[in-house]
């Protein structure tokens, strides 16, 4: 950007010359380009810099504009800007280069002397130097001899060609010393004498600078070492040895010896580079030349120079013992003997001298010098001059003379008149001494200087006074660089021809051999000779000169001489006499063409042929000379010769050259050179005659396109070029010439043959007639081009589209718009008139509407040529409506053509739908500037396609549902006049069908799935729903079909505010539950409402996708069964579909049902993967397919192991609503159930939510939000946990069921869940507020079970009901009993392996929240005579209340006593206090059940038997320890689960899913206490009530919470909200988390706020609560989880950790088929338990990782231990009827729905988890556990580990359980037969 405005500076600043201002605007312009390019913005086209207007230029100029700005904008960034060839040449002129060097120093410290430094370049592959010296004088210190030249020493080597800059070029710097003969010897030779002496040479390579160079564009430094030579004898050759590195002939003296330099590489002629470098020629340029001359030489470039090299010498020794130490002078002498001055130059950059001293070799008779040295003598004194050349010995000794002993000469030009030749001349040596006088020259230069000489004149006298030294010799070699003198005999012979007139045929015969340099030297001069000639003797010599006039017009076409061609152009002007040549050459050119078709060798015709420019131009030049003298005479002679000439022309064109490559040849010269003379012939003839001439020439070309394709080149190069020429420009000759040029064009199209010359001929006649229109009328041209060419245009694009040639596909596109645009209506109505039949027509439509469609859908111009796309759819959109009226009038009626129609249709549908027109998403500047320039043409096309669907009548039924697509595409586009013009198109087409077929079920099947396919692209919007169903509606009111009408309309209405949904789901980044969630709204549509089965389908496999995306492989496999469910076992072919493959629909089943099973797998979903196992088994089998069968078999075998084995975590359930318009459709103003992640709780839910919808707002109440939260512009979540409620009761009611198993139902399947609210009915009880706390129950059913397709369903049904205080009292006792009867069977089945903590952490928290009022505030609510009185309906449930609680002394009596068995020493005195107080809860409970202080077996020391005390496995969680027992809902059937995020199942007194009746009275019998428990639980439903009770956590007193009810969390933005007194506070923070659900394994510093203290003490309430609450605590058995994993005790009892000793106390366990329960053992320490089992399936005790309060790792043991739980295993004195028994307990009865222990009575084990060890057959009436297994015949008779072969009878009615108890006098007889019962059942 900052260039750019520096640039815009500089244009403004107005100091540019015009050729900078050019440069500059087309820098400016690359640059915006660029820019816009990058910056996604659309391309400017431009002209000579400046934005053009695309209503002043053709279509094809535009197209070439946008071409040529994005080419520079790619060289620019590519390649080096080159100077471009100019229109019209047919050759690039070669660029020259140029080298500026600089010399910044010479470092040296040893020399001392001045020097000369000469710099040249230097070609090692040819050996010889290639350019001028440039010298640099230095002194002694190493600067500039001259002052003035201090940083002015630099040269400028130029016109090197490219070429040159490719050969192996050097910079050779020589440094020759100014001084004594030895450097370091002072006796050699005086002081005052000083010689130059060779001392070294430097090198440097341009080819390895020459890169960075190029790059840099500016100076870079160099520095080049200087080298010495070891013998100075090779001093010639040093730079050569240097750069061969011959290094042992040269040497380096110092490491400081170097030239510095820097060189800039400058590129263009001299012109430029002295504009764009003003600053380099202010430094004293020298402009060092070429040796000879360079590539271009122009006409104005004056130059004399000779450059004369000394090579050698051969010289005596002359009697010397040493050889002699020579030196040369030379001198430059005029032919009267004087000495010419400064002609000599030893290098550019010094002035010129006129004698030259040579350097000096040190000792050396044969001594080489090579030192070139140039002469710029003056032309005038060039003749008569020569040189002479002194040879001296530089003696050594004292005096130091100079001894002169030979000289040779040499004269510059020879007798004839030539100058010295370009080769090495060797020149006599004739003796002298110092006495010998050079006065008289006269007296030398009679001798011979050579040897060419001598022969010349052999007879010398021998008596001159110069003699001749044989032996010796000088060789010296001379090129001659000079635009005036010449070493050419035969051109001098021709210039001077009168000298010869006997001579003149050979004179004219050699002009051919001559050089071009030699000829363009002397062009003025040869040609007047060659005319005069010819004047001289027509007849004679005219053949000749016309030859030699052709041979010099060609010369100047060759690239180095062309730009000589002005020379010519202005001799023919200016300077050309030759009146009465055009006759002649007329004459000539003539025969020259009648003989072409005879001659075989026809070289000199062809070049005549080229020479045609040249020859017309003398020859009219001519006429008009000799016109103006004789005043126009032979003016028809003239006229007629042209003609006759002419007609020779169409001759040679005419001949059939395809057997003749000569003729062809000549041929293709003539058309190539035909143009050229138009102009000349326009000075003599008008416009139509030259016209004429042109298009009879132009008519004589072969029609036919077989002539060959190098003549189709070439005879379309000259169609160009005659298009091209001015004679075209004239609207007179363009309709002369048009009809012949479109002719051959039109045979090229159809042959489709050089298409990209016939485009740019076209384009070449469109910008014509574009320009010439807006000037004339250009009507009649522009007719024939629609005649001619556009028929086949339209063809020509057809064929390149199909074969997608993009680049020449533009090309015609250009012109084919360019013709559409010149057409107005006149041409339009001739076009349509013009056709012959209908048949044509329909072709003619079908082409062009078949190339607009291909030019929208290929995109043809790119996506930034805004302007021509454009442009190019307002051509398309005036077209189609003037076609429109034909289409109509002709093919509608009886005569419809639905080909043509659809076409049509199609066409005004891709034309709307094009991206460059959609406005909406431009600038509002750039859709102003396009709306006001053309409308929008959308709007255009669209009124167009309704007029033109109006007009078709009862032929719409024929594009019905065809059409439905595409219309739907229209009406889609953001544009609200198109969608009200479209839309009504779908009533008509329902109308229509309605009409034909009684209904419209094609447009209601192709509407729906176009739409869903166009939304899902992006298409549509909110403001398209609602016009849609407003306009259709509005429609449809009016038919008698109204009613199927509106509710197609408000199906397909509806169908799209779901699209719309799921589309912003999926383009958004929304999360993975939104996108399933809307896919699932979707999908169920389709089934529903639609019953569209492929979409139905498609969505499914979408949905199918993003569960796998989601890794929620279980909905995977429910969401693929639904296609599966869709399939029969049928061998129905079936099409190929989505991924699937063409196949039979049995085999897409059983590949649905594999993959769906895989999908079960991984989601750990054994159980649903079951069944499909069994039918694919089912069909294995009928096919008898065994290996599949077996590998299925295998399969369900693996489901069954992995169900027992592996662990599987229990999620959690959330509800949520989504309240608000703001929410997407399928959710707005809708409740869901979530299945919660895997260690998901409330509170990462509840965020997970809020980060899905972060506009959404929490809501801080559980109550239904009231019309204005669910009708305002908003998002509200309401969030709160809930229980699930299985469906499968009776697995979870039977024994022997594996708890993994009863974990599974428990979760699954679920389509009911529940939620409780507490709160006080009436006036609140102050003293106990029990009495009033009542429970509202919400139960939620789901539309669909969870799991399922989804992981949220959303809530169908509500039902509320409210549990009374008495019911909620029986729920919390019965819940907590049972309770400590899981953790003590975990504790007697050695399921807890060391550590006693948890129970005694259980029982110290109930045994002290009993003592210390728990309990007592039941009593006091509910055993008070006024409540019985008032309540007499309640006095069954007080009864079982009363029951429940005798329950729980006998479970803590037997908790003690197994507590007693393991308790650590330290630990007894927790121990002693745990007996002291359940002492006194059995006391604060004497009143109300009399002989309880008898019963505790944990403070009598006498035997009992045993009670039987039935635990369920619903293990405690260790975060019980911690004061906050968390609130989770019970499992209906009361046995813990896993939780999802804890790993710990919680049997939480406020779910009482477990429902436990104990005995009412010590005779009452099981019947009777089953009535009671029917008449406390009247409704099914209700059994296993929960009471939702929350504690606030650690310190205030809660009055109207149970102190038996676990705690309930609440978010923190629930409890925030509660009023600031502290009263008000803690009642207001209570109320609010009653309300919340329940949320299981939370850490209490996440969900509780701090305690309210009173005094710094918990009141007596809250603490009694607080020791009730900590009870149920639950141990980890999670296998996989460490030590440290499972985390440590609060209270750290690590300390008591010891082996475990005795077997505890069994809690017996009851079978499946009821047995009479045992006594407890009077005494806690009793050596053996009866029942010693190890239960190693349980499941559902896992650690909460957040607040373990266990450090033993309760891991599994690797195999099952040997039973001792039948009867024959147990101890005699557990049963020993003889012993003094204290009265036993009192028979705990229990519950139908009690959870049974499932591992106390085991069958043989056969791995770590041991199954049921037999098949129990279900009541057919119960819902199987499992799904039937087919094939599988119940099993008769289980063999047992002992041999004993039980047989169960399947036949026998299933009974109610049945409860029995031994009273207190029984006898050992009846001990022995329950015993015996007991063993059986177990069995």
């Amino acid at each position: 950007m900052n260039e750019l405005i520096d640039l815009r500076r500089q244009l403004l600043s107005g100091h540019l010359t015009q050729d900078q201002v050019r440069e500059v605007k087309r820098h400016i312009t690359v640059r915006l380009d660029w820019g816009n390019e990058h910056l996604g913005l659309d391309l400017v086209p431009r002209k000579d810099f400046e934005v053009v207007d695309s209503d002043q230029i053709s279509v094809s100029d535009l197209y070439k504009m946008h071409l040529s700005s994005r080419q520079s904008v790619q060289q620019s960034t590519s390649q080096v800007d080159t100077m471009r060839p100019r229109h019209g040449e047919t050759c690039r002129i070669p660029v020259p280069h140029h080298f500026f060097l600089s010399l910044k120093s010479f470092t040296y410290n040893t020399i001392g002397e001045d020097t000369d430094v000469f710099f040249s370049l230097y070609d090692m592959r040819e050996g010889k130097q290639i350019s001028e010296r440039f010298l640099v004088r230095l002194n002694k210190n190493g600067g500039p001899r001259n002052p003035e030249k201090i940083e002015r020493m630099c040269a400028l080597f130029t016109d090197l060609s490219s070429k040159d800059m490719k050969r192996d070029l050097y910079i050779v710097a020589h440094v020759i010393r100014i001084g004594r003969m030895l450097l370091n010897d002072s006796k050699k030779g005086p002081a005052h004498l000083h010689y130059r002496r060779p001392y070294g040479c430097a090198v440097l390579s341009v080819l390895d600078v020459l890169q960075s160079l190029t790059e840099l564009k500016e100076e870079k430094d160099f520095v080049l070492k200087v080298y010495t030579c070891n013998n100075e004898s090779e001093w010639s050759q040093i730079h050569e040895n240097i750069i061969r590195k011959s290094s042992a002939k040269y040497s380096a003296p110092s490491a400081s010896h170097g030239l510095i330099i820097s060189l800039q590489l400058l590129r263009g002629d001299m012109e430029h580079i002295r504009r764009e470098n003003p600053m380099i020629f202010s430094r004293g340029l020298a402009i060092t030349r070429k040796l000879g001359f360079p590539d271009v030489i122009m006409p104005g470039d004056i130059r004399n120079d000779l450059y004369l090299t000394l090579e050698k010498g051969d010289f005596e020794r002359g009697g010397k013992s040493v050889q002699k130490n020579i030196e040369v002078t030379m001198y430059v002498l005029y032919a009267d003997g004087e000495i010419l001055k400064d002609c000599i130059s030893l290098g550019s950059g010094e002035p010129n001298r006129s004698s030259y001293h040579s350097f000096v070799l040190y000792h050396s008779n044969s001594p080489r010098w090579g030192e070139i040295i140039k002469l710029p003598i003056p032309i005038d004194r060039f003749r008569g001059s020569h040189l002479r050349f002194e040879f001296r010995h530089c003696s050594t000794k004292d005096k130091g003379e100079k001894k002169l002993f030979g000289f040779a000469f040499s004269p510059l030009m020879r007798d004839d008149g030539t100058t010295l030749s370009d080769d090495i001349h060797e020149l006599y040596v004739y003796k002298c001494d110092e006495n010998s006088t050079f006065n008289n020259h006269a007296l030398y230069l009679g001798l011979p200087c050579c040897k060419e000489d001598y022969n010349g004149c052999p007879n010398i006298p021998s008596s001159l006074i110069f003699q001749r030294s044989t032996k010796e010799s000088f060789f010296i070699s001379t090129q001659l660089s000079s635009t005036k003198l010449t070493q050419n005999v035969d051109l001098l012979a021709l210039l001077k021809w009168k000298a010869f007139p006997d001579r003149i045929m050979d004179i004219l015969g050699r002009l051919r051999h001559v050089s071009g340099e030699e000829i363009v030297k002397f062009l003025q001069d040869i040609l007047d000779t060659l005319f005069v000639i010819l004047d001289d003797n027509t007849e004679k010599y005219g053949l000749l000169v016309f030859q030699s006039l052709v041979f010099i017009i060609n010369l100047l076409r060759d690239i180095k001489y062309f730009h000589f061609r002005p020379v010519m152009d202005t001799y023919i002007q200016k300077h050309f006499a030759g009146a009465l040549a055009y006759k002649e050459l007329i004459r000539c050119l003539k025969w020259y063409m009648d003989c072409s078709a005879e001659l075989i060798r026809q070289d000199h015709i062809q070049e005549a042929m080229r020479a045609l420019e040249y020859l017309f131009k003398f020859i009219v030049q001519s006429r008009i000379l000799y016109s103006r003298a004789t005043c126009g005479m032979e003016e028809e002679q003239f006229r007629s010769s042209i003609q006759e000439l002419f007609q020779s022309i169409r001759f040679v064109l005419s001949l059939d050259s395809r057997n003749s490559e000569t003729l062809l040849f000549t041929q293709a010269a003539l058309l190539n050179s035909f143009p050229t003379i138009f102009d000349e012939l326009l000075q003599m003839f008008t416009v139509q005659e030259v016209a004429e001439f042109v298009r009879g020439t132009l008519g004589s070309m072969p029609s036919t396109v077989h002539i060959g394709q190098s003549m189709d080149v070439v005879k379309l190069q000259s169609i160009a070029r005659t298009v091209d020429s001015r004679l075209f420009s004239f609207s007179e000759s363009r309709r002369i010439l048009l009809p012949v040029v479109l002719h051959h064009i039109h045979l090229h199209l159809r042959q489709q043959k050089e298409l990209l010359i016939c485009s740019g001929i076209l384009g070449s006649i469109f910008s014509i007639v574009k320009t010439s229109s807006l000037e004339a009328d250009v009507m009649e041209e522009v007719e024939m081009m629609v005649e001619s060419l556009l028929d086949v245009l339209l063809q020509t694009l057809l064929t390149i589209m199909s074969k997608s040639h993009a680049q020449e596909a533009g090309e015609y596109v250009s012109c084919l718009l360019s013709l559409l645009r010149q057409m107005c209506d006149t041409h339009y109505q001739h076009l349509l008139d013009n056709f012959q039949s209908k048949d044509e027509l329909k072709e003619f439509l079908l082409k062009i509407f078949c190339v607009f469609r291909n030019l929208m859908k290929m995109s043809v111009f790119p996506r930034d040529w805004m302007v021509m796309r454009l442009l190019t759819s307002n051509i398309i959109v005036t077209t189609v409506q003037y076609l429109s009226s034909a289409l109509h009038k002709n093919f509608t009626e009886t005569d419809f053509d639905f080909k043509v129609w659809n076409s049509y249709f199609s066409l005004a549908v891709l034309f709307i739908n094009q991206p460059s027109l959609q406005l909406e998403i431009i600038t509002s500047a750039k859709r102003k500037k396009i709306l006001d320039k053309y409308g929008d043409m959308r709007v255009m096309m669209a009124y167009e396609l309704f007029s033109m669907w109006q007009n078709l009548g009862e032929h719409k039924i024929h594009f019905i549902p065809g059409m439905i697509g595409p219309f739907l595409g229209v009406t889609l586009v953001p544009q609200p006049e198109v969608r009200n013009i479209m839309i009504p198109i779908f009533h008509d087409m329902m109308d229509w069908e309605q009409r034909k077929n009684g209904n419209f079920k094609q447009v209601e099947a192709e509407l729906i799935d176009k739409l869903d396919s166009m939304v899902s692209e992006g298409k549509g919007d909110e403001s398209y729903r609602e016009l849609f169903g407003l306009l259709l509606l509005e429609k449809v009111e009016q038919e008698t079909w109204r009613e199927t009408g509106i509710s197609f309309v408000t199906s397909v209405t509806r169908l799209m505010e779901r699209l719309l949904d799921y589309r912003d789901c999926m383009k958004g980044e929304e999360t993975e539950n939104k996108k399933i969630g809307c896919t699932v709204n979707l999908m169920n549509f389709y089934k529903s409402e639609i019953n569209k089965e492929e979409m139905y389908i498609r969505y499914i496999h979408k949905l199918c996708d993003m569960h796998l995306q989601a890794e929620n492989y279980t909905e995977a496999a429910f969401t693929l069964l639904l296609y599966c469910e869709l399939l029969q076992w049928e061998e129905r072919p079936l099409r190929e579909f989505l991924h699937y493959p063409s196949q039979t629909e049995w085999q897409r089943k059983e590949g649905l049902c594999r993959k769906i099973i895989h999908y079960f797998n991984k989601g750990k979903s054994w159980e649903f993967g079951i069944p499909l196992c069994r039918e694919l088994a089912c069909q294995y089998e009928s096919l008898y397919d065994y290996q599949s069968l077996s590998w299925i078999r295998k399969m369900e075998a693996s489901y069954y192991d992995n169900i027992m084995e592996q662990q599987r975590l229990e999620p959690e359930f959330f509800r949520v609503g989504f309240y608000g318009r703001k929410f997407p459709f399928f959710l707005r103003n809708k409740e869901y159930v979530c299945r919660g992640h895997d260690y998901e709780r409330l509170e990462a839910f509840q965020q997970r939510m809020l980060s899905e919808f972060p506009q959404a707002v929490a809501m801080q109440h559980p109550n239904h939000p009231d019309d204005a939260i669910l009708q305002c512009d908003a998002q509200y979540l309401q969030i709160y946990a809930v229980t699930p409620i299985p469906d499968y009761v009776d697995v979870l009611q039977m024994d022997r069921v594996p708890d993994r198993v009863k974990s599974f139902y428990r979760v699954n399947n679920v389509r009911k869940f529940r939620y409780d609210r507490p709160f006080h009915k009436g006036p609140k009880d102050k003293e106990n507020e029990f009495k009033s706390l009542w429970i509202e129950r919400t139960t939620l059913t789901l539309t669909h079970s969870l799991p399922g397709i989804s992981r949220w369903f959303e809530v169908e049904r509500r039902e509320l009901v409210e549990v009374s205080p008495l019911e909620n009292a029986i729920q919390v006792v019965e819940n907590k009993n049972q309770e400590l009867r899981a953790l003590i069977s975990q504790y007697q089945h050695k399921q807890v392996h060391g550590n006693i903590n948890l129970l005694s952490m259980c029982l110290n928290g109930v045994i002290d929240a009993a003592v210390n009022g728990g309990i007592a505030r039941y009593q006091e609510a509910f055993f008070d005579k006024d409540y019985i009185t008032k309540h007499p309906a309640d006095a069954e449930k007080i009864t079982q209340l009363k029951q429940l609680m005798q329950e729980q002394v006998h479970v803590l009596g037997v908790g003690l006593a197994v507590h007693e068995k393991f308790v650590h020493p330290e630990m007894r005195p927790l121990h002693k206090k745990l007996i002291d107080q359940f002492q006194m809860m059995r006391a604060s409970l004497y009143h109300e059940f009399p002989g309880l202080d008898k019963l505790s077996p944990a403070c009598s020391g006498t035997s009992t038997p045993r009670g039987n005390v039935l635990a369920s496995h619903s293990p405690m969680s260790p975060e019980n320890i911690k004061m906050t027992h968390r609130h989770s809902p019970m499992n209906l059937m009361g046995t813990g689960r896993h939780s999802s995020s804890s790993l710990s199942s919680h049997a939480s007194s406020e779910a009482g899913n477990v429902v436990m009746l104990g005995d009412s009275s010590m005779g009452e019998a099981p019947e009777d206490l089953y009535h009671h428990m029917q008449l406390a639980y009247p409704n099914p439903r209700y059994q296993g009530s929960v009471t939702n009770v929350s504690v606030l956590s650690s310190s205030q007193a809660s009055p109207s919470s149970s102190s038996l009810s676990s705690t309930h969390s609440a978010p923190s933005q629930m409890i925030t909200s509660a009023p600031s007194s502290a009263r008000d506070k803690y009642r207001h923070a209570r109320e609010m988390m009653l309300l919340l659900p329940t949320h299981r394994d939370r850490p209490s510093s996440a969900m509780y706020p701090a305690a309210i203290l009173e005094n710094g003490q918990l009141p007596n309430f809250q603490r009694a609560l607080f020791q009730q609450v900590v009870g149920a605590c639950k141990p980890c058995s999670d296998p996989n989880l460490s030590v440290a994993e499972k985390g440590h005790y609060s209270l750290h009892f690590d300390a008591f950790h010891h082996p475990l000793g005795d077997t505890p106390p069994a809690l017996p366990a009851r079978t499946l088929r009821k047995s009479p329960l045992h006594p407890i053992p009077a005494s806690p320490t009793s050596p053996q338990s009866g029942l010693d089992g190890s239960n190693s399936t349980l499941s559902g005790s896992a650690s909460s990782g957040v607040s373990s309060l266990s450090e033993s790792n309760f891991g599994h043991s690797s195999e099952a231990p040997p039973r001792t739980d039948t009867m024959d295993s147990m101890p005699s004195q557990a049963w020993n009827a003889d012993e003094d028994l204290e009265p036993p307990y009192l028979p705990v009865h229990y519950s139908l729905s009690e959870s049974a222990v499932l591992d106390s009575v085991k069958a043989q084990p056969c791995r770590s988890h041991s199954a049921p060890g037999c098949v129990i057959p279900q009541d057919p009436m119960d819902p199987p556990a499992l799904p039937p297994k087919p094939y599988h015949p119940r099993l008769p008779a289980v063999e047992h580990d002992e041999g004993v072969l039980l047989r169960e009878e399947a036949e026998r009615p299933r009974g109610l359980h049945r409860k029995a108890s031994l009273p207190p006098g029984s006898t050992k007889e009846e001990q022995a037969r329950m015993a015996w019962e007991h063993g059986r059942g177990e069995q």
